[in-house]
């Protein structure tokens, strides 16, 4: 890997993966299950980013003490049916093996549980281009649940890129958020479940509408890191 290129974090799903439906499906069928009113589908898709437990209980009003066996119960769905249901978007594992073949490293950050992630990177035959794949606890009780969030979860896959800079690439305002605490830009995708305007607001350098567009937008920004690279070492033989 050259020294201009920058290693890249991904969102994985609304940014690698499209689940459709397997998230707001399983979601559904979990509150049906549990006597709970479903919301509406514009609710059910701003559900998919941020933490589950986080979603249930401020998205779709579950109360606390009904939150874990809701989360147990979509899990059982998204196991047994939500991942063979997903499938990956346009572009999406040509854009990854291109930068394997070209040296650039990648990684995952998703606030969906460790293991399912890697089950999911898998299922789709993209887990080995990812030098690192990182989530939340698997344990997903409230109890438990509290102590990694994106910010943390992007700082954790940045560490294991052992590199300063690199680029988030998300579809959700929590991606933009945890790429910039970690000193990051981020790029944001209009494929995902973004609301209109989410991204821009949210402080992406940039957003883009296919899978060509991002790896061109990373290119840029490989190309602004060698500029500057090269200003400091002029400026020091001077």
């Amino acid at each position: 890997m050259t020294q201009t290129t920058v290693p890249v974090i991904f969102d994985l799903d609304g940014t690698l993966v499209d689940p459709a439906g397997g998230i707001t499906g399983g979601i559904s069928a979990a509150l049906r299950e549990m006597g709970l009113p479903v919301p509406e589908q514009a609710v059910l898709k701003a559900m998919v980013g941020p933490k589950l437990s986080d979603a249930l209980l401020h998205l779709a009003n579950v109360p606390a003490e009904l939150v874990d066996e809701t989360i147990s119960r979509y899990r059982q769905h998204y196991r047994e049916t939500g991942i063979g249901q997903s499938k990956l978007y346009p572009g999406i594992f040509d854009l990854l093996e291109f930068f394997a073949e070209t040296g650039r490293a990648v990684a995952v950050a998703t606030q969906k549980p460790q293991g399912i992630a890697r089950i999911v990177l898998e299922h789709h035959g993209i887990a080995d281009f990812f030098v690192s794949i990182r989530g939340a606890a698997d344990d997903e009780s409230l109890a438990a649940n509290s102590a990694s969030g994106k910010i943390e979860i992007v700082g954790a896959a940045l560490a294991d890129l052992h590199s300063q800079p690199a680029v988030m690439v998300g579809d959700r305002h929590q991606d933009v958020a945890g790429a910039m605490a970690n000193g990051l830009d981020c790029i944001g995708v209009r494929w995902g479940f973004a609301s209109d305007g989410e991204l821009e607001e949210a402080g992406a350098v940039a957003v883009v509408g296919t899978a060509l567009e991002l790896r061109t937008k990373i290119e840029e920004l490989d190309a602004v890191r060698a500029a500057a690279l090269s200003e400091v070492q002029n400026d020091g033989s001077l």
